[in-house]
């Protein structure tokens, strides 16, 4: 197959034809390289037996017109157009690296579920488009369907080949003429009932079904309807019902069998209404970014003017997770994304002001707690040592004073260290009174006033009720309690004359 360019060739002055690419059954493509912005570019032309032919010419004018209209990402993107001298048209298009679905098929076989459900959902974001701009393909295949490569080595596809498709907004007599003699074009195993009949009198119908067979061959690894021959393929698929693709991949979920059989219904009423209601079907069998493609095609489906009554997310497929993940994405500086951040830049100082303060408060009260805890605790025992500063250091021991002269007077030095060793000494008979809950309990004696536990065990000291507040007491050394006046009966030290 000979191509109207040869390799070395400039075009419109700045397109320089590298290699062929491949061709087709009315043009071929070459790689080319743009001189001026340095980038590579895929230029399609007519191959040289259809120059001549006015229909044809027609049709390469009209795939680069519905390529311009239609500007997803899943469409391969028209550049420029423009004629060569000898008449031949060209259009220029973005050079994709990859291979088509054809080519996977043949390398891999059937494709896991998953991914195959999410190339035609990618599919069908680029014809939701086209059904919006009033174009329909007619001619969607595998090997329309290009798996490029992105930079960051990810693939999308792109839909390719918009040259028998038909437009059924402002057709004019041209238009007409085109739709009406192109019923013998298309590929036979991917093409509707309807369009086998009549390709003049389809509509976005017959792409839903193409669609359809495309994914039952990507996870069959067949198409789902064949023939020894062109008149037997028609047959079949104007009468046979679809096979089983359990049978073929008994993997594929009861479920998603059911959708693949409804878009391949030989009644187009009996079909999905709308490549939405396809998309958002296949949604459950989809990867988690299949969702996304799912709530685009509804979103350019309503925006045309669609019935918004068949294209909602159903329940299970959550439309409000989809809403916030395509808002995430899409638009990230959202009102209210900014009204948030906003509030945050705005009141996050003060807010951590105010805790600041607040921990500095507590930390001050339990300072102040611990320090009020050590003053008391300081002062409880300075009340013993300054009972002790009153009385010499030779009046220590008091209780073996009176044992040794039970009937001499007691030293006048003895009264100010009474209260000391009362709290010191044990009180078997009675129990201590409740101490007030101001007062802490006061430490223990000292090591030096050991020995005053050696009192005689036939001596039984009694003293009157201590009073409610002894620490208070201690602190007070200057006015302390007359001693009561001891008496000796039967060797048994009493004060007050109470037995």
């Amino acid at each position: 197959m000979t191509a109207p360019v040869h390799e070395g060739d400039v075009l419109a002055g700045k397109y320089r034809v590298d290699r062929v690419l491949g061709a087709g059954g009315m043009g071929v493509v070459v790689a080319a390289t743009d001189q001026q912005l340095e980038r590579r570019v895929a230029i399609k032309f007519l191959l040289p037996e259809y120059v001549q032919h006015g229909e044809a010419a027609a049709r390469f004018l009209r795939e680069a017109r519905a390529a311009v209209k239609i500007h997803s990402e899943h469409v391969a993107r028209v550049i420029d157009v423009g004629t060569l001298e000898t008449g031949a048209p060209y259009m220029v298009m973005e050079y994709l690296e990859g291979t088509d679905l054809s080519g996977v098929i043949a390398q891999r076989g059937r494709l896991p579920v998953d991914e195959a459900v999410l190339h035609v959902l990618e599919a069908c974001e680029a014809i939701a488009e086209a059904h919006a701009a009033g174009i329909i393909h007619r001619d969607l295949k595998p090997a329309n369907l290009f798996l490029a490569r992105r930079a960051d080595g990810s693939s999308q596809v792109k839909v390719l080949d918009f040259g028998i498709s038909k437009t059924t907004i402002g057709l004019g007599d041209q238009e007409m003429s085109l739709t009406k003699t192109s019923s013998i074009m298309g590929s036979p195993l991917y093409m509707s009932p309807e369009q086998m009949r009549s390709s003049r009198d389809v509509d976005a119908r017959t792409d839903i079904w193409s669609l359809g067979a495309i994914l039952y061959e990507l996870l069959a690894g067949e198409p789902p309807f064949n023939g020894e021959s062109m008149t037997q393929l028609v047959a079949v698929i104007l009468q046979e019902p679809v096979p089983s693709l359990r049978e073929r991949r008994p993997d594929v979920a009861p479920e998603l069998e059911a959708i693949i059989l409804r878009a391949l219904e030989k009644d187009p009423a009996r079909r999905f209404t709308t490549v939405g209601d396809f998309a958002v079907a296949l949604v459950d069998h989809a990867p988690r970014r299949g969702r996304l493609h799912a709530e685009r095609i509804t979103r350019v489906l309503r925006a045309a003017g669609l019935s918004t009554s068949q294209l909602e997310m159903p329940s299970s497929v959550g439309p409000k997770e989809l809403t916030v993940a395509t808002t995430a994405i899409t638009t990230p500086t959202a009102p209210g994304a900014q009204t948030a951040a906003a509030w945050g830049q705005t009141h996050g100082p003060e807010r951590r002001r105010r805790n600041s303060l607040v921990i500095g408060l507590v930390a001050l009260g339990l300072v102040s707690a611990v320090g009020a805890s050590a003053l008391v605790v300081a002062a409880l025992r300075a009340g013993p040592t300054g009972s002790e500063e009153l009385a010499p250091p030779s009046a220590a021991p008091a209780p073996p004073a009176p044992a040794a002269a039970p009937g001499a007077a007691p030293a006048p030095t003895a009264a100010p260290s009474a209260p000391a060793d009362l709290r010191s000494a044990p009180v078997p008979a009675e129990p201590e009174p409740p101490t007030p809950a101001k007062s802490a309990e006061p430490p223990p004696a000292p090591a030096p006033r050991k020995p005053a536990r050696s009192v005689p065990k036939s001596t039984v000291v009694k003293a009157d009720p201590a009073p409610k507040e002894p620490a208070k007491a201690a602190l007070k050394p200057a006015s302390p309690p007359p001693a009561p006046k001891p008496t000796a009966t039967g060797g048994v030290l009493k004060f007050g004359g109470r037995k």
